[in-house]
């Protein structure tokens, strides 16, 4: 069973393919000021 991220800590690195096939890592965006929202259909 994965842990749970603690508040106020980084969030761990991981990557994921993006829609076009190509990977992308959370340590590709560290230092830049992004934006994530990620909307699950089941909350809607």
């Amino acid at each position: 069973m994965a842990q749970r991220v603690k508040l106020n800590t980084p969030a761990p690195d991981f990557s994921l393919a993006d829609w076009q096939g190509q990977m992308v890592r959370l340590s590709d965006f560290r230092g830049r000021n992004h934006v994530v929202l990620v909307f699950n259909r089941g909350f809607v």
